[in-house]
């Protein structure tokens, strides 16, 4: 049994050791906000937080992840006052969205770090594929975060979800608190 802890929550996986964290969220937990992209740890639509760095999860094993913290992008916030997902929404960004998700965790493990980045230090920390090319907006939304976490702006709050996570994690066996 591996155990770790995801979204703040204690989980024990009854799988395979060597089952990707990808499979182990979106299949044991119900977390589908990581993506299954290319399985090569190239797109990054899969991307979590995994003790505070931004970690593709179809290339983590559950047997890698024991004993540490993982996030997903569900655990963000739960109404999405999350200054990287305003800025997402203000900013209209989403075209197909797939690999948001991604996108949006790794800005925001970047902004924990750096508030203002520079272009440069977004295009290292952001290295998620867009299929929709969506780049300059990207790099444009993680700045006006950063502005947002800074107190230099404030954009419109974006429409809270149709279910409180207690309500989700109600759902999900593996979300219970055992």
């Amino acid at each position: 049994m591996t155990k770790f802890t995801v979204n703040d929550r204690p989980v024990q996986y009854r799988m395979d050791p060597d089952t990707p964290l990808l499979w182990a969220l979106r299949d044991a937990s119900n977390l589908t906000g990581a993506k299954y992209g290319c399985g090569t740890g190239d797109c990054g639509a899969c991307t979590v937080e995994v003790d505070g760095e931004a970690v593709r999860s179809c290339q983590i094993s559950i047997a890698e992840a024991e004993g540490r913290f993982v996030t997903t992008i569900e655990a963000l916030s739960p109404d999405r006052s999350n200054p990287v997902q305003q800025a997402w929404i203000a900013s209209n960004l989403p075209q197909c969205g797939f690999c948001q998700p991604g996108m949006i965790m790794a800005a925001s493990i970047l902004l924990r770090k750096t508030s203002n980045p520079s272009d440069a230090e977004i295009n290292a920390a952001i290295t998620n594929i867009c299929r929709c090319g969506t780049y300059p907006r990207i790099r444009d939304a993680v700045k006006l975060a950063g502005r947002i976490m800074r107190g230099e702006e404030l954009v419109s709050g974006a429409p809270a979800p149709g279910i409180a996570p207690a309500d989700a994690a109600r759902a999900v066996p593996s979300l219970r608190v055992p």
